[in-house]
């Protein structure tokens, strides 16, 4: 099998957005797989094939097969250096590991109340403090990484990496639910916004039919 890319609906599928931004935008070409999620028994049989998590993302490359955003990244950084998806500096590397490890953990109380809905009418909605501070913590960890390394580039560590891919849903999630944010935060939302990777998936997703009901709630 060709590299290929297992993912969700691009409207919903944050965790696909991740890895498949990271691939587009740095050059590394793949095949693209879109499974429509919760249609039903046939369609998680499919996902099923590619992996026995039975969840998406998947990439699969020839005899090898990874089945997490995370994942896929820190394994597309090692197959094709060249697409630099982290900073080559030791410290900075491991900056940006922990800001990207900590993005794929934390904030449930953010993606729980802002789900990633591209097609939604964008427009504010009460948070509770708990959402609030995941928007504030955010904040910080750009406002902090372009303060940093802001002199190398317009992205959190320069040029693009795999913090970006890894923030790319939340950014549609400060559009869609529109956060106000400091001026810092949102030239860096600007920046990813303006980013052919980001605007090709988003049209993609605006030009799904698939509607699952239960996050259109908002």
């Amino acid at each position: 099998m060709a590299r290929t890319l297992v993912i969700g609906n691009k409207n919903y599928s944050s965790w696909s957005m991740r890895p498949w931004i990271a691939l587009k935008a740095t050059g590394v070409t793949f095949d693209e797989v879109v499974i429509p999620l919760y249609t039903g028994d046939a369609d998680k049989r499919r996902i099923l094939a590619f992996t026995p998590a039975g969840k998406v993302p998947v990439l699969v490359d020839g005899d090898v097969t990874i089945w997490d955003s995370l994942a896929i990244i820190e394994y597309a950084a090692e197959r094709f250096p060249k697409a630099q998806l982290w900073p080559d500096d030791v410290a900075a590397r491991a900056h940006a590991r922990s800001v990207a490890a900590e993005m794929h953990s934390g904030f449930a109380a953010l993606r729980n109340e802002c789900g990633m809905n591209i097609h939604r009418p964008v427009g504010a909605k009460p948070l509770s403090d708990a959402a609030r501070a995941d928007i504030a913590r955010v904040q910080e960890i750009w406002t902090d990484c372009r303060h940093r390394y802001g002199r190398f580039g317009p992205y959190l560590f320069g040029r693009f990496s795999g913090v970006d891919a890894m923030f790319a849903p939340v950014v549609h999630r400060f559009r869609t639910y529109a956060v106000e944010l400091d001026p810092i935060a949102q030239g860096y939302m600007e920046v990813m916004m303006a980013l052919p990777a980001f605007q090709e998936w988003t049209q993609a997703a605006l030009a799904e039919t698939w509607i699952i009901d239960k996050f259109e709630t908002d």
